[in-house]
């Protein structure tokens, strides 16, 4: 293309610039009623030297020019090019000067979303409800993956747990976190029938000795190309179990040491990847929120269904105080009410001398009181027990072994 002449002053003609829109509040009338046609009076255009129509430039950028001048400001960068490109450069500034808002989405945006297409037009095959908790973490996971850079997946990440009664401590990378968590949910997909990340034949391991052994059978450090094999094998549990039915739910998954039901373990799982995810947030300076309180509320409750089993291992390694009052399976007995406040909070009622048993508000012989993402943090070794109840009263002793207890189902 070539550039039109001006004739006089020989400057390159521009394509017209918009100028910054008016505001409706600013410049319509309100008094006319809906329906009528508003006549605008033509601004009157001042006659203004090339100087000044440039100096004017950065008011007009800004929208502070009178009406008069925003026209004549137009009407010249369609004939002056390097006024127009000023004007574009000027016109980048000030919407770099607007207030920064937050990028990060409301973690129930997508089940909203999600929510409100099926309602228009529900799935043929719809995820059970006790699998949306794993759903959500992962794709709140996938979403931070995504958005860090190359560099960000070779981060030093500090991964602490509870092993008999003492804090242990692993440095890992970004990229060995998700291989942490392909590696263990490896054991819902052995479970499903599914292929095992670390290949067929591999013998029964706990989750740590899985995370170790495909930790060591990496030839290179891993990076960014672990995030789309660990995102196709969350996909792939979420089809899998959608497609089979109700009766999935109560598979056993084994984790050599314990096992849990299906509908447990995905829960476990939700848990682990929400705090891995939040490891993962700390390393690399990235905002990330807890679950919605729907889904913290569901994994607390797992966590307090665990503990009395978990009390009761202690209790025979000499860990934890011997019973006082052992009662019938199914029976009430001594009870510790745990008040979770906060989103996903509740009242639990832990029993304390039998795994069997029921916990009772009228048995309870003490309380503690803890927000439910601390109580979260407690759970997987993330604060010690001295450290998280706010609030105790009653029993000592059995406050103090089921703290313990808490921080005893952490792992790596």
């Amino acid at each position: 293309m070539t550039a039109a002449d001006d004739g006089a002053e020989g400057v390159a003609r521009a394509p017209r610039i918009p100028g910054p829109r008016r505001s409706a509040d600013d410049h319509a009338d309100l008094t006319e009623g809906p329906g009528q046609e508003v006549e605008e009076a033509e601004p009157d255009v001042p006659v203004l030297s090339h100087g000044v129509l440039k100096s004017l430039l950065g008011a007009w950028a800004l929208s502070a020019c009178s009406a008069g001048e925003t026209a004549a400001v137009e009407a010249h960068l369609t004939e002056c090019g390097p006024c127009a490109d000023e004007a574009l450069r000027l016109r980048d500034a000030v919407a770099l000067l607007h207030r920064d808002r937050d990028l990060d989405l409301d973690p129930l945006l997508r089940s909203r979303v999600l929510e409100n297409c099926l309602g228009r037009r529900p799935a043929r095959i719809p995820i059970p409800d006790w699998v949306t908790p794993y759903d959500a973490e992962t794709a709140r996971l996938d979403a931070l993956l995504r958005d860090i850079g190359d560099s960000e997946w070779h981060a030093p990440v500090r991964l602490t747990w509870y092993e008999e009664d003492r804090q242990v401590r692993r440095r890992a990378t970004v990229a060995g976190v998700v291989g942490h968590l392909f590696a263990v949910d490896g054991l819902v997909a052995g479970a499903l029938g599914l292929d095992d990340p670390l290949g067929p034949g591999t013998p029964e391991l706990s989750p740590s000795e899985r995370t170790e052994a495909f930790w060591s059978g990496l030839e290179r450090p891993p990076g960014r190309a672990l995030r789309e094999p660990w995102r196709d094998q969350s996909h792939t549990l979420i089809r899998t179990v959608s497609f089979a039915g109700r009766g999935v739910a109560d598979l056993t998954v084994t984790y050599k040491d314990f096992a849990l039901p299906l509908r447990d373990s995905l829960l476990e799982r939700a848990f682990e990847c929400w705090l891995h995810a939040d490891d993962i947030a700390n390393a690399v300076a990235y905002p990330y929120e807890p679950p919605c309180g729907a889904h913290l509320h569901d994994m607390i409750d797992l966590a307090t269904r665990l503990l009395p089993a978990a009390l009761a291992g202690r209790r025979r390694t000499g860990l934890a105080a011997p019973a006082r009052q052992l009662v019938a399976a199914g029976a009430p007995g001594r009870s510790l009410h745990l008040e979770v406040e906060g989103p996903g909070g509740g009242h639990w009622y832990i029993a304390l001398d039998s795994p069997a048993a029921i916990g009772d508000p009228g048995r309870a012989v003490a309380q503690v009181a803890m927000e439910g993402v601390e109580f979260c943090q407690l759970v997987a070794g993330r604060v010690s027990p001295e450290e998280a109840a706010a609030g105790q009263d009653g029993d000592r002793e059995a406050i103090r072994d089921v703290l313990a207890a808490a921080a005893s189902l952490s792992r790596l």
